[in-house]
């Protein structure tokens, strides 16, 4: 129930989503950064998990709803709620299962359909410590990411690399955003208190 608690002690509170397809390791990326658990043994989600998690970033506390959801196409119906109100993204390929890579377009596609323009996405290779089996080059993958405008790291949930990484360097580039960009411009006057602006604004980008 912890990650359900009310908890007022942050500066920022962020919708954060993984997508992908089923069986790339999002849930264990999740369970990973918000819990630093890994199961080999792990089946796949059905419908919808969240969990949070606070960190600290540029003298700020940051906390992330991490909300993970099933990848098979039988459950697709639930993108429109799923999506609603995220600010950042994680979009999750298997580096050992071409088939995945080569979903991911359809997913940042559906992804760009359902969020505002100014999402912040971080293309994620997950299970890169099954370097024997590798089927995605990182160069192939950094190429993807360069045209498509996104940030790009490779993962590996089971020995935790670059997991902590991936997720601060996303919620990072959401507080610049926030800070500069235009999802803080035209509420602060509008809707939030002078003395607490961007908390607020914050706190508006993900349905309570």
């Amino acid at each position: 129930m912890g990650a359900y608690r009310a908890d007022d002690d942050y500066d920022y509170l962020f919708k954060v989503v993984l997508i992908g397809d089923s069986g790339v390791g999002k849930s264990n990326l999740l369970s990973r950064f918000t819990r630093n658990e890994f199961s080999l043994e792990s089946k796949s989600t059905i419908g919808v998990e969240f969990a949070t998690r606070s960190i600290h970033v540029d003298d700020k506390v940051v906390k992330a709803q991490i909300w993970d959801t099933a990848g098979q196409e039988r459950y697709r119906a639930i993108t429109s709620a799923y999506y609603r109100g995220a600010v950042g993204a994680l979009l999750v390929y298997d580096v050992t299962r071409h088939v995945t890579f080569e979903n991911v377009e359809r997913w940042l596609k559906e992804l760009r359909g359902h969020t505002d323009s100014n999402i912040v996405i971080m293309l994620v290779g997950n299970k890169a410590d099954l370097r024997h089996l590798r089927a995605v080059s990182t160069e192939d993958a950094k190429a993807f990411a360069e045209r498509e405008s996104t940030f790009f790291m490779e993962t590996s949930a089971l020995e935790s690399m670059n997991v902590e990484n991936a997720f601060t360097e996303v919620l990072t580039q959401i507080i610049h955003v926030v800070k500069e960009g235009p999802w803080k411009v035209g509420m602060t006057q509008r809707l939030c208190p002078r003395d607490k602006p961007l908390m607020l604004v914050a706190r508006m980008m993900y349905p309570l």
